[in-house]
């Protein structure tokens, strides 16, 4: 079975090359016992690679049960995945099995796993080395057979060294992973998405599907999706339900859109992400700020070495420092220079005058941003193509922080 006939079974939309590479690896470790960890943000969609696993696995005839670990109150999780004996807590009319015991030659999907207490880690770990657990309540081991899988939206590298998840479970449960990408790193996928789920609303309430014009697109493929498919999917039942023309607008989607805000900041977070920048203004200002700070470098090296009038340098670097100083509007004097070698003409260091004027402005990077959009769009008569790539920006990306900033052009 080709990937194409996979996510039409499991119903899977998308073509990016991560989701492809997330239901590969799936299918290759299904054969196998080995436990599998899937980790994503919240709303990706990471349940549905169990299932996946599952099916096409020996076990698939076997029992298939998936638990909410972030659902179930702690004073009773071990009781619901190991089972407990009669008489063992108040409550307990009778014996129960548990999860583990229920789904024996079959495969349990724990959701959640990071929510876990200690406590039941320790437990969760002898099952998965030895295969052996105990009933709450009980001093009888019990043997089962299951396939493990377990997924997460935390960072549980970070939970390890906070002490909030057992270092040794992680590497037991980290067999093989498994990475489902957020919904903003396939922006390819973002449409296919929103048009399936409003063709399912439209056949479900019975009406023509919405659909958008190419700005909305636009705007829609560059919001950042912070509940991903989740999200995606509750916008597009409002606006299937709420608004009466079935060609929606920028202006109209924009209104179902909520506002960004440092709280909205993925589960799932790497070190490198968290260092990074955020946007491409930032990445801009900082090779500025950069370049600034390597002039200042620069300056210093050259009056350092004019300092030390014996130090021979070449024409081709005489002439250099000659340009760096008439572009600074610095006078420099000229001597006469010896044919076997060249030295820098010797000058007076109070005539070196700090052209650098300080003036009053902003300091705001949005400010900058604007005025470089403007400039941008001014050069080139308000063509965007062509204002983007001197920007070196995508023209999706200048679309939306037009929009953002309100800018005419």
């Amino acid at each position: 079975m080709d990937i194409q006939d996979i996510k039409q079974r499991f119903e899977i939309i998308g073509n990016s090359p991560g989701l492809h590479r997330a239901i590969e690896v799936a299918v290759q470790v299904a054969p196998t016992d080995l436990s599998v960890l899937i980790t994503g943000e919240s709303g990706t969609g990471k349940e549905v690679f169990p299932q996946i696993i599952h099916q096409f696995s020996s076990r698939k005839h076997g029992k298939y049960i998936a638990v909410n670990c972030g659902a179930i109150p702690e004073g009773t999780i071990d009781s619901e995945l190991f089972g407990h004996e009669k008489g063992s807590f108040t409550g307990a009319l009778a014996d129960r099995k548990g999860y583990f015991q229920e789904a024996d030659e079959g495969t349990i999907f724990l959701d959640e796993v990071g929510e876990l207490p200690l406590s039941t880690q320790v437990r969760l770990l002898r099952v998965l080395e030895s295969g052996e657990f105990i009933r709450v309540g009980s001093s009888k081991v019990i043997k089962t057979n299951v396939r493990v899988i377990a997924a997460t939206n935390i960072d549980i590298t970070r939970a390890i060294d906070e002490g909030k998840f057992r270092e040794d479970l992680y590497y037991r449960l980290n067999t093989v992973p498994i990475v489902v990408l957020p919904l903003r790193q396939r922006p390819e996928d973002i449409h296919l998405l929103f048009r399936k789920f409003a063709r399912d609303f439209a056949e479900k309430y019975r009406m023509p599907p919405i659909r958008l014009d190419e700005e909305a697109r636009m705007l829609l493929e560059n919001y950042r999706w912070p509940g991903n498919v989740r999200q995606l999917k509750n916008i597009t039942e409002q606006i299937s339900i709420i608004e009466q023309n079935r060609d929606v607008s920028s202006d109209v989607l924009q209104r179902y859109l909520p506002a960004l805000s440092s709280k909205n900041l993925p589960a799932l977070l790497s070190k490198a992400e968290e260092k990074g920048f955020s946007n491409e203004r930032e990445i801009l200002y900082k090779i500025l700020f950069d370049m600034k700070r390597d002039m200042n470098d620069l300056k210093k090296l050259v009056l350092d070495i004019i300092e030390n009038k014996e130090a021979p340098i070449s024409g081709d670097q005489a002439q250099i420092i000659r340009n760096l100083y008439d572009s600074e509007e610095i006078n420099l004097t000229k001597h006469e220079h010896s044919s076997k070698s060249m030295h820098i003409p010797p000058m007076d260091k109070n005539n070196i005058q700090d052209t650098e004027e300080v003036i009053e402005e902003s300091l705001s990077l949005e400010d900058k941003e604007i005025e470089l959009i403007k400039k941008a769009l001014e050069k080139h008569n308000g063509k965007r193509k062509y204002a983007a790539e001197e920007l070196g920006i995508s023209e999706r990306t200048l679309y939306r922080k037009i929009k953002e900033h309100n800018i005419n052009g």
